[in-house]
């Protein structure tokens, strides 16, 4: 059975520190199933940020920003080959070789 991750809220945490701070480290680590290491990085972060430095240090990416992005690199893909196909007709031109003109 797979364990499932639990997500804490910045007040959460700050409610586990507290509680940390008035009964113990090792009491509140058993008590909330914690592992130490990460309530010492929590209390670090709180000294160091105060309630904002419990909060998630990742950004999502806006929507918008993440489809603008997509087609940029489906149009940098489309002249890439439009390019290449231009190089390659270039290529053949200057190997043909010219025929020259009948007059009649």
């Amino acid at each position: 059975m797979k364990k499932q991750r639990r997500v804490f809220s910045p007040e959460d945490r700050l409610a586990i520190i507290q509680e940390g701070q008035r009964e113990g480290t090792t009491v509140t680590c058993r008590k909330y199933n914690l592992a130490p290491s990460l309530y010492g990085k929590w209390k670090n972060k709180y000294l160091s940020g105060g309630v904002e430095g419990l909060k998630p240090s990742y950004h999502r990416i806006d929507p918008e920003l993440r489809a603008l992005e997509e087609e940029n690199e489906r149009l940098k893909r489309i002249i890439a080959k439009q390019a290449l196909e231009i190089e390659v007709k270039s290529e053949l031109l200057k190997k043909s070789p010219i025929q020259p003109r009948i007059k009649r």
